[in-house]
């Protein structure tokens, strides 16, 4: 009882913070959000993590995502390695060098 009126009293003092923090649990999840939660939870074997953000988008939005994410890894990785994208993802998969 005690906690509703303090928190019901705490709106008057600090109502801008309390508004953001329930709008931002409100906000849906966008694609790119979604692919980047998915990938970093299955490279640290999260599986309920990964659930949790597969179930935020479509599949075929979590799909387009971790591609769009895989092409900007692989760029942004062949910049700093100074070789070609061709080659950072064939030595990622661990292909041959074609």
């Amino acid at each position: 009882m005690f906690d509703m009126i303090r928190r019901y009293a705490g709106r008057f003092r600090t109502s801008a913070p309390a508004h953001r923090e329930s709008t931002r649990d409100r906000r849906p999840h966008n694609l790119f959000e979604a692919a980047a939660v998915y990938v970093a939870a299955r490279a640290e074997d999260d599986q309920d993590r990964v659930e949790e953000a597969a179930a935020w988008v479509s599949p075929e939005a979590l799909s387009f995502g971790v591609s769009e994410l895989a092409c900007r890894a692989v760029i942004a990785l062949a910049r700093q390695r100074a070789e070609s994208p061709d080659a950072v993802a064939r030595d990622l998969l661990g292909l041959p060098a074609a």
